[in-house]
């Protein structure tokens, strides 16, 4: 069961969802997406196939934890959404990764103590794009604007590792026009 942590209240109101690069992502964690081909891949398969290794570590085993492959099939999502809580997986990363063209929104904020307004951010995929968080990133619960079903990696073990913030002044979050 997640354990629930109080946040300081919330100043801002508002946060409007920019494109996901991977430059702008990197404090949260790791943009999946096919790099520019010159030399980030490697042939295989009698060279019928090219190798992009994206992530080097998963971070999954913490405290005997393991990795766990399961599917989430989500519905889509209409924006602007008032966001209430944000949560946390102190002890191991976690991945979505969209099966087919299907855009989601991920709101973050560094991983540490619970997050201020002013230190969460937005992003919006373009639907080919996954994302693995860092542990102890927070986020939301995921957040997609095409229904469909999307891949997540994440560690499981006996006690769940997701800890609860609630937001005592909920933030709306809207997609660039």
């Amino acid at each position: 069961m997640p354990s629930s942590h109080p946040c300081r209240p919330l100043t801002a109101s508002s946060l409007v969802a920019r494109p996901l690069t991977p430059g702008d992502f990197q404090r949260f964690g790791t943009v999946l997406q096919a790099p520019p081909r010159v030399n980030a891949a490697r042939p295989i398969n009698a060279g019928t196939a090219l190798r992009f290794d994206l992530v080097d570590d998963m971070q999954l085993d913490a405290a005997g934890g393991r990795a766990q492959l399961a599917l989430f099939s989500a519905q889509a999502r209409s924006f602007p959404l008032v966001l209430h809580e944000m949560e946390c997986h102190q002890l191991g990363s976690q991945t979505f990764v969209p099966l087919g063209a299907r855009r989601f929104v991920i709101v973050v904020a560094a991983a540490g103590a619970p997050p201020e307004a002013a230190a969460l951010e937005a992003f919006v995929t373009d639907g080919q794009q996954g994302v693995t968080l860092a542990p102890g990133t927070w986020h939301h619960a995921l957040l997609a604007l095409d229904a469909g079903d999307f891949v997540v990696i994440e560690r499981a073990a006996p006690v769940v590792d997701c800890m609860l913030c609630a937001l005592p002044t909920a933030v709306e979050v809207s997609l660039a026009t």
